[in-house]
């Protein structure tokens, strides 16, 4: 196993890694919508938030070789499901090859955020 930990990205905040490559796959962490430079959250809205967790993924697909194509399967955290529409909209934006997704209300997520992404792409 590989574990990732570039600056790009928010430092894990507990006893994980910002991602795992193993068996040929990346496994992230769920990031959430965390400036790495400030630690704090990237705004008040969901598509605030939602751009910085885009970029927080990017950074560690980045560090791994990959893209967003490299992507199979997304899964997304909203803290409110009616927000469903404003980040799908951030979303659609950076997975344009549509890997297979759930998409969950959760009662509510680190910090307060409105969402979190966690993914698993393939190895180049």
């Amino acid at each position: 196993m590989q574990f990732t930990n570039t600056d790009k990205a928010p430092a894990a905040v507990g006893p994980y890694s910002q991602a795992v490559a193993a068996n040929g796959f990346l496994f992230t962490s769920g990031q959430l919508g965390i400036d790495p430079v400030t630690g704090k959250l990237a705004g008040e809205t969901i598509a605030e938030q939602a751009e910085q967790v885009m970029k927080n993924l990017e950074a560690i697909l980045t560090a791994n070789g990959l893209t967003f194509a490299n992507v199979v399967k997304a899964t997304c955290f909203l803290a409110d499901i009616a927000e469903f529409g404003a980040f799908n909209e951030v979303y659609g934006k950076y997975f344009t090859t549509k890997p297979a997704r759930s998409c969950y209300a959760v009662k509510g997520l680190p910090m307060g955020g409105l969402c979190e992404v966690e993914v698993i792409a393939e190895m180049k």
